[in-house]
């Protein structure tokens, strides 16, 4: 009688775990269905008398946590059997065997589910736990789990844990915090700005270097956290290790989960993550190159993109699959999606901060540059009917900077993938259409909508960031022919920009670009440009944001190299904005700069001081801040 009732254990444990609260069995959407996993499905297919040995189950890629509110954060893990991605839903959501069409063979679906615990507490040793649960994992969501850990307290830090069920098989120890609430007037608060980390092109320290300074609240990421390109079409891996898997582009449900899953090997990503909760949003790249509403550069909805070329998967296909793998892997909070592909939405960080995080790519952008229409583009540029962000999530944007205006918050953050400000990079290309018309330069007609609701509401304190353009830029924000604008002063804006660099993608003038070379081009740039206050090509890097009621102070920082795994950095620059004042603080970056080029200021370089103003540039590197 004891014996069996020993045997029971187990199982009466696992009985007692949800399949629904592991969040990703309803991810994206519980409004879209296709998008998602039919739980009742899976619970039918699988037998819970049948278990995994716990000692063969491993945490294959650490915890992370994310989109944190003042009384709950997400919480996430991969707990699976094998280290390799699940194939199970490689074509729908059904039961085993189904057909794995990359291998031409049929793939064995798990019919056992394992059982994860969680516990949050307020202190290491999770003793004062907080809150606790059980789920389910399967192959069905690549055997993740993501939990919202609720009855938790505004503005406070708590530590996290999972494990196996009935085992002492546990995952890394994670850190999190919660956001104060939207009326609790705090005094500061300090986030990462991140995007753009391409596996094969090097290490990514810079994700590191934040965890070991242990200088920041949150991290916001702006996207291109994958590229989906093969080895070798961007980017080669080869020399140092680095490989993107599966070696091919991706399109499958399979591919971008094992494409996600070897970004998540790199220990500095992952170290991050298991410090800090995220709040990211994705850009193009998560699924394909310049994505828009009905398509992307490499893919369209035409008989020969879908047969003669191989592929074999839609545009729509490749989104879902991308959609779906990137909520399994990203912590991140499922919008309340009462339409297509929604990842935009908003946080208030006490009285202190509104950030709101846009969708200037996937969810219902007017067509891009597809390279080979750029002169149609240009021509329908200003277009009044364009827009990056539809017409729903546009007047929703407008909105939430108004309301925030009106609830006295001091500053209004906003994530957009691309830049904001004018790049006229004519006189460094010679080219007479030097705009990005992939940016917001391509919808010219949006972005005076967006200018226009700040100007004419009188709405101040505002703080665009920007990822995807490889490079460093720093602008006044200003509505150009609309209003005047006095470059030496910053009279006229109306607020500012920090666009940042990558962690790791290239410079967009080459991969290869020489210091020198970086910082002429840098410097063609900044003079073409009145708003452009400082830019710069060269580092790979990221920047931080330190906000008082008072000001933000802005610190860039660059990698000296990202071809080895380093503590390594470079402080850049460091810009601040007064309350109030909407424009960048002069002298502009102290009027000193590391590197790049200042607009009425200096770069100083190992002590040697060099005018960038009048066409001459450093060539040796500045002292190392070591880690």
């Amino acid at each position: 009688m004891k014996l069996q009732l020993l045997s029971l254990l187990p199982l009466a444990s696992i009985a007692s775990a949800s399949w629904s609260k592991n969040i990703n069995y309803r991810s994206p959407s519980e409004h879209h269905p296709a998008l998602g996993i039919s739980i009742h499905r899976v619970v039918k297919r699988n037998d819970p008398q049948s278990t995994y040995d716990t000692a063969a189950l491993n945490f294959t890629h650490g915890v992370a946590s994310g989109d944190p509110y003042p009384n709950s954060v997400i919480l996430w893990t991969r707990v699976a059997p094998q280290s390799d991605n699940s194939k199970s839903n490689v074509t729908v959501t059904g039961y085993a065997p189904l057909f794995d069409h990359d291998n031409e063979k049929y793939v064995h679906v798990s019919k056992s589910p394992i059982c994860v615990e969680y516990k949050v507490a307020k202190d290491k040793d999770l003793t004062s736990t907080v809150d606790s649960g059980k789920v389910y994992t399967s192959s069905d969501v690549d055997f993740t789990v993501k939990v919202e850990a609720k009855n938790l307290k505004p503005y406070t830090t708590y530590y996290y844990q999972f494990n196996v069920c009935n085992s002492s098989n546990k995952s890394p120890l994670g850190r999190t915090k919660t956001t104060p609430n939207a009326e609790d007037d705090i005094t500061k608060v300090s986030l990462a700005v991140y995007s753009c980390s391409n596996y094969p092109f090097g290490f990514f320290n810079a994700y590191g270097n934040v965890a070991r300074k242990d200088s920041v609240d949150y991290v916001i990421h702006l996207g291109d956290y994958i590229y989906e390109y093969a080895n070798g079409e961007y980017g080669w891996g080869q020399s140092i290790g680095r490989v993107p898997q599966p070696d091919r582009q991706i399109y499958t449900l399979y591919d971008y989960r094992k494409r996600l899953a070897t970004y998540r090997t790199d220990l500095d990503l992952v170290e991050n993550h298991q410090q800090f909760p995220w709040i990211p949003v994705w850009d193009d790249h998560e699924v394909g190159d310049n994505t828009y509403r009905d398509g992307m550069a490499e893919l369209n909805n035409t008989e020969d993109s879908f047969i003669k070329d191989g592929v074999g998967v839609s545009v729509d296909q490749r989104k879902m699959n991308a959609v779906r793998a990137y909520f399994e892997w990203m912590p991140i909070r499922q919008v309340d999606m009462d339409d297509n592909l929604r990842i935009w939405r908003s946080f208030s960080i006490g009285k202190l901060v509104d950030l709101t995080m846009l969708d200037t790519r996937n969810y219902d952008r007017s067509i891009t540059d597809l390279y080979w229409n750029t002169d149609y583009i240009h021509e329908i540029s200003n277009d009044a009917g364009r827009s990056l962000m539809g017409s729903r999530q546009e007047n929703w944007f407008y909105r939430q900077l108004s309301e925030s205006y009106e609830r006295g918050a001091t500053w209004r953050v906003i994530g957009s993938q691309i830049v904001f400000s004018r790049v006229n990079q004519s006189a460094a290309t010679g080219n007479a259409n030097s705009e990005n018309y992939d940016a917001w330069g391509g919808y010219k007609a949006n972005k005076n909508r967006t200018l226009n609701h700040l100007y004419s509401n009188n709405i101040n304190n505002n703080i665009f960031l920007a990822g995807d353009s490889h490079a460093s830029w720093v602008s006044d924000l200003v509505w150009l022919g609309e209003k005047d604008y006095n470059k030496s002063s910053g009279e006229g804006s109306i607020g500012v920009e920090f666009a940042g660099s990558a962690v790791t993608s290239p410079c967009p003038y080459g991969a290869n670009i020489t210091l020198a070379a970086a910082n002429a081009a840098s410097t063609w740039l900044q003079n073409a440009n009145d708003e452009l206050q400082w830019q710069d090509l060269y580092y790979r890097g990221y920047f931080e944001l330190h906000f008082t009621h008072e000001k933000v102070d802005a610190n860039f920082f660059g990698m000296p190299t990202i071809v080895s795994r380093n503590g390594w950095e470079i402080p850049l620059a460091n810009f601040t904005v007064l309350a109030g004042a909407n424009k960048l603080q002069r002298p502009v970056g102290g009027g000193v700069v590391e590197s790049g080029s200042l607009k009425y200021g200096k770069v100083v370089q190992n002590n040697i001081t060099l005018d960038t103003n009048n066409g001459t540039w450093f060539v040796s590197h500045a002292d190392l801040e070591v880690l």
